[in-house]
């Protein structure tokens, strides 16, 4: 990790603000980052519990593009809006692996090659809102083509044989019709365009699957260390079945069957299992389609098992669940978050249960953004 200031041009020159800690050396930011969150956490995290946090690579580290497409047909711009709704061009990011440009100015060419007008947040006229471009550690690609309306389709399919042969990592390729004028990334229709639908994403012993709207971390380096931690905390706790809850494509539930642990997940998205379910192979893992804040559905879906672990998102656990994992039997609960504030939240309402290690994961260098990993046992064995 450097221990000097970053610089990026884009930032510099004030077209770019979303690395608001860049002018921070980056050993700097993991201390105060550690530090923040420690406090956070204070009342429920004891100062011994806490391990070396897991730092980052400064550069090349994102494996997903979200660019929004700007400027016109014959001269789009990939990467994000000004406070004018302009599109700011971000194809030379250094967040970004350095392989990605070539391939960032292939789509540009393609939009011009395809006549796909950027959608003008303004006028609110226009068809191509996003490229969603996902990298796996293998350099393979998926697009996710982002489009207002179906009408432009007929070019999409036209000339995308023509990109399959200029990229040919390409594996996988989709257009989502997103007709709202409204700040998300994609609407509810995805048609796929290639035979493959999914992006197989190795990562460290397994090799998780991917659709186009399935949740990924971002950063694969580290994404890898905070599976493998979890895996070796549950491993050493001794227990030989375990329940991943919003277990998303499976990558807590395959690292611990990849282990020799039995391990069930529950995910309400049905695209989200299908996915975890391809992956699973042989291994001794099982996916359900359920509600994982729904204590009912759990315990329907995973019986019993002797550990949990959690991955919820930024809102954190839901009232009941908390309820039921504080009542629960389990000898090992392990919990992922992204949010502290709702894990200060959650750890409040786990009584019965003592945190017993925990670890920050720095996921998002050059921002706020903390993910932390916390293992909790019963406080009666853990005393």
């Amino acid at each position: 990790m450097s221990a000097l200031p970053l610089h990026c041009p884009h930032h510099e020159a004030g077209r770019c603000g979303s690395c608001t800690l860049l002018p921070t050396p980056l050993t700097t930011q993991l201390a105060r980052k550690q530090e923040a969150v420690a406090a956070r956490l204070a009342d429920h995290v004891p100062s011994v519990a806490w391990q070396p946090p897991r730092g980052s690579a400064p550069w090349g580290f994102r494996n997903k593009a979200k660019l929004v497409v700007g400027g016109t047909a014959a001269e789009p711009t990939l990467g994000i809006r000004d406070e004018q709704g302009r599109g700011v061009d971000l194809r030379t990011c250094g967040l970004y692996p350095p392989d990605l440009l070539p391939v960032f100015d292939r789509l540009a060419r393609f939009v011009t090659r395809a006549a796909l007008p950027p959608y003008d947040l303004a006028r609110r006229r226009g068809e191509l809102k996003h490229l969603v471009l996902t990298r796996s550690a293998a350099s393979e690609l998926m697009l996710r083509i982002v489009l207002r309306s179906e009408a432009p389709l007929p070019r999409v399919e036209e000339h995308l044989p023509g990109l399959l042969a200029d990229l040919p990592r390409l594996r996988v390729v989709s257009a989502n019709l997103h007709p709202a004028h409204a700040a998300v990334l994609a609407g509810p229709t995805e048609i796929p365009l290639t035979e493959a639908t999914l992006l197989g994403m190795p990562m460290g012993p397994v090799t998780l699957r991917l659709g186009p709207d399935g949740f990924f971390q971002t950063n694969t380096e580290v994404a890898e260390a905070l599976y493998a931690r979890a895996t070796g905390w549950l491993m050493e706790s001794g227990a030989r079945t375990v329940a991943d809850l919003y277990c998303g494509v499976g990558g807590f539930a395959l690292h611990a069957a990849h282990a020799g642990l039995e391990a069930v997940g529950v995910e309400i998205s049905a695209d989200a299992v299908r996915a975890a379910e391809s992956a699973a192979g042989d291994l001794p893992a099982r996916f359900v389609c359920a509600d994982a804040a729904d204590p009912a559905s759990v315990t329907a879906a995973a019986g019993e098992v002797d550990a949990v672990l959690v991955n919820p998102p930024r809102r954190g656990l839901g009232a009941d669940l908390v309820a039921a994992l504080a009542a629960g039997t389990q000898r090992t609960l392990v919990y992922s978050s992204c949010n502290p504030a709702t894990l200060a939240r959650d750890l409040a309402g786990l009584t019965g249960w003592r945190v017993t290690r925990a670890q920050l994961f720095d996921m998002f260098p050059h921002t706020e953004h903390a993910e932390v990993l916390v293992e909790l046992r019963p406080a009666r064995l853990s005393a």
